[in-house]
């Protein structure tokens, strides 16, 4: 008994990290670091985040730093609960669930994925784009359902990859992995991003609509933020065409939900790859039946390798930001 009490203690004494989400690596991380930071998950209790700090007598003042999933919105009420805070570690590339101007206003760092992830998300944006233009998940749902006895199958014609003109939007760490990748298909490649980047040979698009008009599919992996939600509407998908493709892994609130159904449904665009949603975990009904449209539950980033290193990242923010060291992955740019 004794031992445990001081077990207890020495847990106690140990830095507070306040868990809310909680971030799917959050359960191989526990064990790595459970020694050296005092994890405060309020989800198994389901109790609200205030609740959680009073029932549990862990003092707001105590708690100076957060890890936390795009799940948990880090809101200026949630901020304000938390007067010592100093850091926020997001397990996740974006940053639109963090109130980063009240995070800059009150001196508070935030750290997130970097490019830990850019090369897995590349690999989901090649593969929704082959399988949605080559239709693989329609061919595949052909077979399972369809009586293989009954003659002779009849499907319809898809596309080839090879040699298409696609349009990146958002060239950055994942969207070079994208081109990288789109390269070895001999595709032609352009881009829109917020400035043309003088180091890049790819043609650059002032507007997402002159990408449209141009290309035969979009890859979609830029931030969202103010200026990027909705960035894909009508009528730039109407500019993609009949033919046209689109692939979503960036966040669902780039493209404007309701008119990509809209769209799809009335055959106004060839189809969809879509790894994030606008209103997550909600999906729009209508693509369940759609042959044109192969869905993702907002995974690109789930390989063991990522979470392995994704759990090192974490942890090494929050060993350089508790001895007072720079911190891995800081985010430097706030609203």
């Amino acid at each position: 008994m004794a031992e445990e009490g001081q077990n207890s203690n020495k847990v106690q004494d140990l830095p507070k990290v306040l868990v809310l989400g909680p971030p799917t690596c959050f359960a191989t991380l526990e064990p790595l670091y459970s020694h050296k930071f005092h994890f405060l998950n309020p989800k198994p209790l389901d109790l609200s985040l205030q609740h959680f700090i009073t029932a549990h007598n862990h003092h707001a003042s105590s708690i100076t730093a957060i890890l936390c999933s795009t799940s948990y919105s880090i809101s200026a009420d949630v901020l304000r609960l938390l007067p010592s805070l100093r850091l926020v570690v997001t397990a996740s590339i974006g940053t639109d669930h963090i109130d980063l101007n009240e995070c800059h206003r009150r001196g508070i760092k935030v750290a997130a994925a970097g490019g830990t992830f850019s090369e897995d998300v590349a690999d989901m944006a090649i593969a929704l784009l082959i399988d949605v233009m080559t239709k693989i998940s329609a061919a595949d749902r052909l077979l399972r359902t369809r009586n293989r006895c009954s003659g002779f199958w009849d499907f319809p014609l898809g596309f080839k990859l090879s040699g298409k003109r696609i349009g990146i939007v958002g060239l950055g760490k994942i969207g070079m992995e994208v081109a990288k990748r789109l390269e070895s298909f001999g595709c032609i490649i352009l881009y829109h991003s917020r400035h043309q980047k003088a180091a890049v040979s790819y043609p650059f698009c002032s507007t997402v609509l002159e990408l449209a008009i141009t290309c035969n599919a979009l890859v979609v992996c830029c931030a969202l933020n103010e200026q990027t939600k909705h960035i894909i509407n009508r009528e730039v998908l109407l500019a993609l065409g009949k033919e046209g493709f689109i692939v979503n892994v960036g966040r669902g609130g780039l493209i404007d939900e309701k008119q990509l159904v809209k769209c799809l449904m009335e055959s106004k665009i060839g189809g969809a790859g879509l790894d994030v949603f606008e209103n997550e975990p909600h999906v729009p009904e209508e693509l369940f039946t759609m042959n044109n449209v192969v869905l993702s539950p907002h995974c690109a980033t789930f390989t063991a390798e990522s979470m392995t290193n994704l759990c090192e990242l974490v942890g090494g923010n929050f060993e350089a930001f508790f001895s007072n060291k720079p911190l891995i992955s800081p985010v430097s740019e706030f609203g």
